[in-house]
C-alpha cells in the first residue's frame, strides 16, 4: 500500500477530497471523497455514503492535532494532520444555589437517566440519509440568548457546559426542520429539556430542540427542510422561553453555529425583504 503524507497542504486541501466547515473545536465538517474511498480520523473508521459523502466533528474541547487519512479504492493512501483551533468560552460563577438545585432528589435523579438513556440511544441510530450535507438553516431566528461552550461554576463546583445555542424568542413560536430528516424522539416532558424532539438527518448528524411547548410530529415521521415540528416553551429546566437547538454527530456534542449563516446575517437579510 502506497501512503503519501501531505504536511504541506492547507487544512482544507487534499488532493481527491472536498471539505464543508472550519477546523475549530466544536464543529461540525462535511466533506467528499471518491466513491469507494475509506475514510479515517485519528484511526477511527469514518462511515461514507456510496458516492463519498461524510461528515466528522470535533467537540468542545478537542485536541488541537488530529489525524485525517483517506484510503483510494486503488490502495494510495493520504493523510494529513489537522490542526484544530482553539475556541475561548464563556465563563460566569455564581453563587448562593440552593442544595435543592444543586443536587436533585432520588426521584428526579432517576428520572433524569432514564431521560439521558433515552436520548442516548436516538442519537446512536445509524440511518443512509444524506440530508446531512443540505445547507442547513435556522429552526428559528432571532435573538440569541445562549451560546455552545459557555459554563457555569455553582457554588466553587463546574457545571455541565452548555452544548447548544439559544434564541430567545415567546411561548408557541414555531420551530422548523433545519434540513431534511427522520423523527427519532419525540417526548413532550422531559425532566431537564421539558419538550424534546431529535431529528436525524443521516450519518450520524441529528438535531435537538428543547424546552418545547408543543410537538407537532411523532417518532418515525419525516421532515423536510423547514416543515413545521414544533413550538417554543419554558418547559424543563429554565427561566424563561427560548429554543435550545443542539447538534450532534452521534453522541458528540457540536455546535449548530458552525453549519448555518451568522444569525445577523439571517436577521439583517429578513429585513431588508421587508
Amino acid at each position: 500500500m502506497l501512503v503519501v503524507s501531505f504536511c504541506g497542504l492547507t487544512a482544507n486541501s487534499f488532493a481527491a477530497v472536498t471539505f464543508q466547515g472550519q477546523f475549530e473545536q466544536g464543529a461540525l465538517v462535511r466533506g467528499a471523497v471518491p466513491a469507494g474511498s475509506k475514510v479515517l480520523l485519528n484511526d477511527q473508521a469514518v462511515k461514507v455514503t456510496p458516492d463519498g459523502q461524510f461528515a466528522i466533528g470535533f467537540d468542545r474541547d478537542a485536541k488541537k492535532d488530529q489525524v485525517f487519512k483517506v484510503i483510494y479504492p486503488d490502495g494510495l493512501t493520504e493523510i494529513k494532520p489537522l490542526k484544530i483551533a482553539v475556541r475561548d468560552y464563556k465563563i460566569d460563577r455564581v453563587t448562593g444555589i440552593s442544595q435543592k438545585i444543586m443536587k436533585p432528589d432520588p426521584v428526579a435523579q432517576a428520572r433524569a437517566a432514564k431521560d439521558a438513556k433515552q436520548t442516548r440511544a436516538a442519537r446512536d441510530l445509524f440511518s443512509q440519509q444524506d440530508a446531512f450535507m443540505q445547507s442547513f438553516i435556522w429552526p428559528v431566528t432571532g435573538r440569541i440568548s445562549g451560546v455552545y461552550g459557555s459554563q457555569r461554576i455553582y457554588n466553587d463546583v463546574p457545571g455541565n457546559p452548555h452544548f447548544g445555542v439559544d434564541v430567545a424568542r415567546p411561548t408557541g413560536t414555531v420551530v422548523v426542520a433545519p434540513a431534511d430528516g427522520v423523527i427519532t424522539l419525540a417526548e413532550p416532558d422531559m425532566f431537564y429539556s421539558g419538550g424534546t424532539v431529535i431529528i436525524d438527518h443521516g450519518y450520524g448528524v441529528s438535531s435537538t430542540f428543547l424546552h418545547l411547548s408543543k410537538l407537532y410530529l411523532k417518532v418515525g415521521d419525516k421532515v423536510a427542510q423547514g416543515d413545521k415540528v414544533a413550538e417554543i416553551g419554558a418547559t424543563g429546566r429554565v427561566t424563561g422561553p427560548h429554543l435550545d437547538w443542539r447538534l450532534n454527530w452521534f453522541q458528540m456534542r457540536l455546535d449548530p453555529v458552525s453549519i448555518v449563516p451568522s444569525m445577523a446575517t439571517v436577521l439583517a437579510a429578513q429585513k431588508s425583504t421587508k
